[in-house]
């Protein structure tokens, strides 16, 4: 069997409110908690406990998901206003200089 091998490039990823999205999941999952908690005894009778401690755990995660993508998007933004306050800089210096070489000016 030959190995597969990609005839094209993979697409740049999708980017999208990532922060809102990992914040109405974990709202969900405590949501989902709460609702589930006064029938817990229902659960431990038939043994599910489980689906309640699932959507504690995946709360518990969420809160950990929103503190990773807030950095990133901070991370993101912070790389981007570099980027273009160097791109700028270069163009104001290049200015700058090309007024400098220009006779008459």
């Amino acid at each position: 069997m030959a190995k597969w091998t990609p005839k094209h490039e993979a697409p740049e990823p999708l980017e999208g409110p990532v922060v809102a999205t990992i914040t109405g999941g974990t709202i969900l999952w405590f949501a989902l908690f709460l609702v589930q908690l006064p029938f817990y005894g229902w659960f431990d009778d038939r043994d599910l406990t489980w689906w309640v401690w699932t959507c504690l755990a995946g709360g518990g995660l969420g809160l950990i998901g929103i503190w990773y993508v807030r950095g990133r998007d901070a991370a993101i933004k912070r790389h981007e206003a570099a980027r273009t306050a160097e791109a700028a800089g270069t163009s104001a210096a290049g200015a700058t200089s090309a007024d400098e070489t220009t006779p008459g000016a």
